[in-house]
């Protein structure tokens, strides 16, 4: 394929190579991308030429940043409807890597974020590195977590999983092992010798002879304050404990929080509670679509995306503004079935 092509396509000795090719924009997710990542997995879910599939990020900085959330931006101001096609193929898209017949391996190298969690966090081969930087930082512009975020989210241990869906601040590759992101942890500088080994020689071959320990997690050393704090009822009540706990991180977490979208946060705690109850990923990926629906007819979501990403004065102005004006209202508003819900095809054998 043209080098440029968004998604390059390639099959080398049984393994089915993606390449997310968009470098500048550290590979966001477009609409074109999500339909051609579908198309090559459709294509070789029945082929038996492929038997595994690796997923790369062109460029030095990240597998990807997420969505194109720009586009977002402006289909919200339109009438919301590119946004909801967009993400009711990208929801199905992260459904058929949950169930993927054939090994799918993720490189999780660099910056792994939001949509690039969703096309890679749900593989059966999960890598990481020591340039790992992960989150999910969605309430930082009026949105939710998405992607099935909320499902990994919501079983990570303990709570470590709403302190980084609350906070949105990036995380290590030790830290996505240990949260249940991600598997293995091989270096950077090991990457194309991993690829190599896993072209020729398969992937367990590629996983012996690269992968090492990860270092400690940072995050799973802080659980202790981390699940004690998180256990509230409310977001008052999680930013108070925070507050009140004295350490340097939990006042550094309760900061952070207090500069998203209140009701994007009140909206995460629901979100990520309730996904833990759900039991499938795709009973999680259709409350996601309904959130996400939900954000767009939200002034939130706009406002946030204009803040940070188009004119960049990172002064959001929410609505509402604080905490004490989110009422239970607003938060179910979000949960409301979307027209059409999120269906998924019949499972195919």
């Amino acid at each position: 394929m043209a080098e440029n092509e968004d998604v390059l396509v390639t099959v080398e000795n049984g393994v089915g190579l993606l390449t997310l090719n968009r470098p500048k924009a550290i590979n966001s997710l477009n609409h074109g991308m999500v339909t051609a990542l579908a198309e090559a997995l459709d294509a070789w879910r029945h082929d038996d030429a492929v038997h595994t599939v690796l997923l790369t990020g062109a460029g030095e900085r990240g597998l990807c940043a997420g969505g194109d959330v720009v586009a977002i931006y402006h289909s919200a101001k339109a009438d919301g409807s590119e946004a909801r096609q967009f993400w009711y193929e990208e929801y199905q898209l992260n459904a058929v890597i949950g169930r993927y017949p054939k090994t799918y391996v993720a490189m999780m190298d660099g910056i792994v974020m939001g949509g690039g969690v969703g096309v890679s966090a749900h593989g059966d081969v999960r890598v990481v590195t020591d340039t790992t930087k992960m989150a999910m930082p969605e309430v930082g512009i009026g949105f939710i977590p998405d992607v099935g975020g909320t499902y990994l989210l919501s079983r990570a241990p303990g709570l470590l999983g709403l302190h980084a869906a609350l906070t949105g601040a990036p995380f290590s590759g030790a830290d996505a092992i240990a949260m249940g992101f991600a598997d293995h942890y091989i270096p950077h500088d090991s990457l194309r010798a991993f690829t190599e080994t896993l072209v020729a020689d398969g992937v367990e071959a590629a996983l012996k002879a690269h992968t090492v320990e990860p270092p400690a997690s940072p995050l799973l050393e802080q659980r202790e304050w981390i699940d004690e704090c998180y256990a509230g009822d409310t977001i008052a009540d999680i930013v108070a404990a925070l507050r009140d706990h004295g350490a340097e991180p939990a006042a550094k977490a309760a900061d952070l929080i207090s500069g998203r979208s209140p009701v994007s946060l009140a909206v995460t705690l629901k979100a990520v509670r309730r996904a833990g109850e759900l039991a499938t990923l795709e009973d999680v990926l259709r409350q996601e679509y309904r959130t996400s629906c939900g954000s767009l007819r939200s002034h939130d979501l706009v406002e946030g995306i204009r803040a940070q990403l188009v004119d960049k004065d990172r002064n959001p102005k929410w609505s509402p503004p604080s905490i004490a004006d989110v009422t239970e209202e607003d938060v179910e508003a979000y949960f409301a079935p979307a027209d059409p819900d999120l269906t998924f095809p019949e499972e195919q054998p």
